[in-house]
């Protein structure tokens, strides 16, 4: 596949010379209907055995028989122009094989890089939703309302891109805007990343951050757990405290507090909706359990743990604790 008319003539010719007793034909846009046609029922019928096209091939005629596709200058092609492009062939039993042709790696921009790796790392079957994703990510999303058809949404990230675009449409509709619940930040005295010789590429471990960025549920974690243990086999402790803590923050996130810091035994907690207290009962306990709780006048929470237990015990006791008059309202743009 060589995406440029002019010169595929050119390329045509040179595989004849390479390979004098193979059948070769071509097809590009430019050509008459009827034409094009004649050459794709010929190579549908095996009656050709190269076809040197452009990417007109990208979608139309299946052909089972096509077991092998060369991709000329690969980096110069959209991400789901590639994908769409290696799926033409593999469609039967025959092992498939698809080669993506590109200049020396160190001239090429760090888009192109970060889409060929993408398309070497999503392989398996039904991967077209996280290249479109990924896709999504690398050009930033189009106009909705202009003609541009990439964007800058890495500038402010894809979450905070949904809840801005959400709310632009709520608002267009004459629509109630809900009461955005905050993303909450979690310190704690505890090594929780992805190491590096457990994901050794620095683009998967990045793409997992990304994922594990977001507003996960419990039940989004724990499939992100198996998919862990199925890529990359048992997690190292430092990546069971990183999924502890994502789903910690989904617990904040639920009771509305937007930051807790976690000391020794002095957990501090900020609440971005004093409202989601239930001050009668916190002011029961802090009647009757005074050492334990102690309440600023800028809404800060001091809560004093035992000292026995790992941090994450002493996050879960604390955690418990709050959960006894924090109210946990239903979740807005999870």
């Amino acid at each position: 596949m060589h995406n440029r008319v002019r010169s595929l003539g050119t390329w045509a010719r040179f595989v004849q010379e390479m390979v004098p007793e193979a059948r070769v034909a071509m097809a590009h846009g430019q050509m008459p209907e009827k034409d094009l046609e004649r050459v794709m029922m010929r190579f549908w019928h095996r009656e050709v055995d190269v076809l040197v096209c452009t990417a007109i091939i990208e979608a139309g005629l299946d052909i089972p028989a096509a077991n092998t596709i060369i991709i000329n200058r690969a980096h110069a092609l959209g991400l789901a122009q590639l994908y769409q492009l290696r799926g033409r062939v593999g469609r039967s039993q025959a092992q498939a094989y698809a080669y993506l042709l590109v200049p020396d790696e160190a001239a090429l921009s760090s888009e192109a890089q970060k889409r060929l790796k993408a398309l070497m790392e999503f392989t398996e079957l039904g991967s077209g939703f996280r290249i479109a994703m990924h896709d999504l990510q690398i050009r930033g999303a189009g106009n909705l309302l202009g003609q541009a058809q990439s964007g800058h949404l890495a500038e402010v990230g894809y979450e905070l891109y949904l809840q801005l675009l959400e709310s632009a449409i709520r608002e267009y509709k004459g629509e109630p805007l809900e009461e955005a619940v905050p993303d909450p930040e979690l310190h704690l005295p505890l090594a929780a990343y992805l190491p590096e010789d457990y994901v050794p590429d620095v683009q998967q471990r990045l793409a997992l951050y990304r994922r594990l960025s977001g507003r996960l549920t419990p039940e989004m974690v724990a499939e992100l757990e198996q998919e862990f243990l199925d890529r990359f086999g048992p997690l190292p402790p430092e990546g069971r405290n990183l999924l502890e803590v994502v789903r910690a923050k989904h617990r904040l996130r639920h009771m509305g507090i937007k930051r807790l810091d976690l000391q020794d035994r002095v957990a501090l907690l900020q609440f971005a909706h004093p409202d989601r207290l239930d001050l009668p009962r916190l002011i029961d306990i802090l009647k009757k359990r005074p050492p334990t709780f102690r309440l600023g006048p800028d809404h800060t929470l001091r809560v004093y743990l035992p000292e026995t237990g790992s941090v994450l015990e002493r996050l879960e006791n604390c955690l418990k604790e709050v959960e006894t008059f924090a109210k946990a309202e239903i979740e807005v743009n999870l």
